[in-house]
């Protein structure tokens, strides 16, 4: 179970993984080596899945951005398709969804060229009929998980 402490060190590890575990310490108010062992306990848990670097697309050639809605013939939320959308790497997200289509895959390319290919792509998957793509133009923000849900 996840508590107060807990969220508050998820909250300050998400503005920054890299902080020292003393640092996290005199945020909480534990030891150092209590915090150690709590993040440690998270990490077994599953509760942090992984520690990343948030890379800027632009710098790195990918400043295309879409979200495609997946049409299907077949139910697509098993382990074929997860494994075929997992093998395609400018495809950062793939959710199964209930609505006017069976999944939202979100892709992430350099040119709009490179979108065409890719959407050539998913149309491989077994089961996919059509696609409805929206295309980003401008990210006003994108917000890690708060690790402080709402109250009622």
């Amino acid at each position: 179970m996840v508590d107060e402490v807990d969220r508050t060190l998820l909250a300050a590890l998400q503005t920054d993984a890299t902080q020292s575990y003393a640092t996290l310490a005199g945020t909480v108010g534990l030891s150092t080596g209590a915090v150690h062992d709590r993040v440690r306990k998270l990490r077994q848990q599953g509760v942090i899945r992984r520690t990343t670097v948030d890379v800027d697309p632009t710098a790195v050639g990918r400043a295309v951005l879409a979200f495609v809605l997946v049409e299907a013939n077949a139910w697509m939320g098993d382990a074929p398709t997860r494994e075929a959308l997992a093998a395609l790497p400018e495809v950062e997200e793939a959710h199964v969804i209930a609505g006017p289509a069976s999944l939202l895959v979100k892709i992430r390319v350099g040119t709009p060229e490179q979108l065409q290919a890719s959407l050539r792509r998913l149309f491989q998957v077994e089961g996919v009929t059509g696609t409805q793509t929206v295309v980003v133009l401008e990210s006003f923000f994108e917000r890690p998980i708060d690790p402080f849900p709402p109250g009622p």
